[in-house]
């Protein structure tokens, strides 16, 4: 296989605190990649500016100043980390025969993106990151993650276990990936969806190295849901379970309450009666907020909105502003 043209895409939002350590680290490991002959040597890395509040796009523009492997992308606004990676991985698809999406506080270990390189060189169209343990998250976050998978699973949803957005998609890849239109891009169950040939690579997960997290805890249950929702129907499945149960139980304790009241045993009970009010009200009230979430979306899709807009694209002018040599052509005497 030739030597691919590698992009690194950076989703990057208010990372001013590590983003001349990130670069540095990536060029590093560009660089390397390069020497070795096993990429091409217009590879670039990417950052895409998600709507950054702070200096981060202006410390993006320094960097393609200073070097040209440094090249960036510029959102109009705060989209969302997702339509950020789908913004990256849509212009430089474009050009590059492969990409790696990483986020910007290199917690992932950039050491094993040689080892992508090497799984895409043996014809793999995916390769997966994969976290070796969560030893590094807390006991809470540890567990509602591993929680998550395991309920994606019985959903009938496949996702690669402990696996976020650190991963290499060839051009195949990024070409079946552009068939998905739907605003509701959940990449980590959309991926695995496309039956191309895949593999996992194993790496130790560290801590951040500046900053703060850009997924608390109301992110983070956000992203499940939506994710859930987005793939399974089950939810309303379960509602109507839920709902048949209910009926049932209420026409039992119906026919109780009409045998008390027929054979002189009937107590009106305060408490019973508001216990099950509240318990049906806010059955009721579950049961339409979880239908009225598929409806948003359904809502959502028919518009047909773009997921994301561009403000500065200098990852395609760069390609377009490079010089092609003119072929030589040789000119023959006719005798």
């Amino acid at each position: 296989m030739n030597k691919p043209l590698l992009t690194i895409a950076v989703p990057c939002c208010n990372e001013e605190e590590v983003l001349q350590d990130t670069s540095t680290q990536l060029m590093r490991v560009l660089t390397s990649l390069i020497k070795d002959n096993l990429i091409q040597p217009d590879s670039k890395i990417l950052f895409i500016d998600d709507g950054s509040r702070d200096h981060t796009w202006a410390l993006i523009e320094a960097l393609i100043k200073k070097s040209t492997y440094f090249t960036g992308l510029k959102l109009t606004r705060n989209f969302g980390h997702q339509n950020a990676l789908l913004a990256g991985l849509q212009v430089a698809g474009k050009y590059s025969d492969c990409i790696i999406t990483i986020d910007a506080d290199l917690q992932d270990d950039i050491q094993v993106i040689r080892t992508f390189i090497e799984r895409y060189q043996e014809g793999y169209d995916i390769v997966y990151g994969v976290r070796r343990s969560r030893k590094t998250d807390s006991f809470f976050k540890r567990n509602t993650a591993q929680g998550f998978y395991r309920f994606m699973t019985k959903l009938g949803i496949k996702m690669v276990y402990n696996h976020a957005d650190f991963r290499l998609l060839s051009k195949k890849a990024l070409k079946e990936l552009s068939r998905y239109g739907e605003q509701n891009m959940f990449l980590r169950g959309i991926i695995p969806l496309l039956g191309l040939t895949s593999t996992e690579v194993l790496y130790d997960r560290k801590e951040r190295m500046a900053g703060e997290t850009k997924y608390p805890l109301k992110k983070m249950l956000s992203f499940a849901f939506n994710g859930i929702t987005s793939f399974s129907i089950v939810p309303i499945r379960l509602i109507m379970t839920v709902g048949i149960m209910a009926f049932f139980l209420s026409s039992l304790f119906g026919v109780y309450a009409l045998f008390a009241k027929f054979f002189g045993h009937a107590d009106s009970g305060w408490t019973s009666i508001m216990i099950s009010l509240w318990f049906l009200g806010g059955l009721l009230l579950i049961s339409v907020g979880l239908i009225g979430e598929y409806i948003g979306k359904i809502y959502e899709e028919t518009k047909h909105r773009p997921r994301f807009s561009v403000e500065n694209d200098l990852f395609s002018t760069s390609f377009k502003e490079r010089k092609i040599p003119t072929p030589i052509v040789k000119k023959t005497r006719i005798r």
